[in-house]
């Protein structure tokens, strides 16, 4: 199951530098770590300290373990100390109908014939 989890964070005034030194360690951790696919950072147009990271994992049980790694959670804290707000974070899964009732999605409506 492919997952997608997209990371929320709003940046301190002048603390933009340091940050973003070190989310660039903590992707290249990720890197290395399994069922890591891919990440790509996004920043605001409108408000350039709102950033949004979204990276992809092969497994929800992939995310978790990269999640509570202890040096994930150490960089995490000291992004933690550079933001105004807690970081927000959203798994998102991709599947098709049989695996998202699996999960205890409804299965899509049937078409009607008229």
């Amino acid at each position: 199951m492919l997952v997608k989890v997209i990371i929320k964070r709003n940046v301190s005034e002048g603390k933009e530098k340091h940050f973003f030194s070190l989310l660039k360690n903590l992707r290249f951790n990720a890197m290395h770590q399994k069922g890591y696919i891919s990440g790509e950072t996004l920043i605001c147009a409108e408000n350039t300290n709102r950033v949004v990271v979204i990276s992809k994992w092969e497994s929800l049980e992939d995310w978790g373990n990269w999640k509570t790694d202890i040096k994930r959670r150490e960089i995490d804290a000291r992004l933690g100390e550079l933001q105004d707000n807690p970081t927000i974070y959203e798994p998102y899964v991709f599947s098709k109908y049989k695996a998202a009732a699996e999960q205890g999605f409804p299965p899509p409506l049937q078409k009607q014939r008229l």
